[in-house]
């Protein structure tokens, strides 16, 4: 009889969880090995373009007003974006795959 409360508490925990969502996190899908070839670091913006074609938009580069914030572009690209610091690859981040997935706010334009 002693154990009684106690599982009677763990069954109201339990109860409370509910079920759990199939939301797909961008995270998630960005840890897998990606399904598409991706630019390597280091790569310039000619070789990024000479391997993946125009990017669907260049935004505007952001920052370059004094010499320690170097300009950084962004090309955005169906499955990723490019950010390059000068004429460099410094990251590509994965997009979001659809509506239902949870991942970045849009960039800032």
């Amino acid at each position: 009889m002693k154990h009684r409360p106690n599982t009677l508490i763990l069954l109201a925990l339990l109860a409370l969880c509910g079920g759990a969502q199939a939301d797909t996190l961008l995270v998630e899908r960005a840890q897998q090995k990606p399904a598409v070839a991706q630019p390597a670091r280091g790569l310039s913006m000619g070789e990024v373009e000479a391997r993946f074609g125009t990017p669907q938009e260049k935004l505007d580069p952001r920052g370059g007003q004094k010499r320690q914030w170097p300009a950084i572009n962004r090309w955005v690209y169906p499955d990723f974006v490019v950010y390059f610091e000068k004429n460099k690859v410094i990251d590509v981040v994965a997009r979001q795959a659809s509506p239902g997935e949870v991942g970045p706010k849009p960039p800032i334009r």
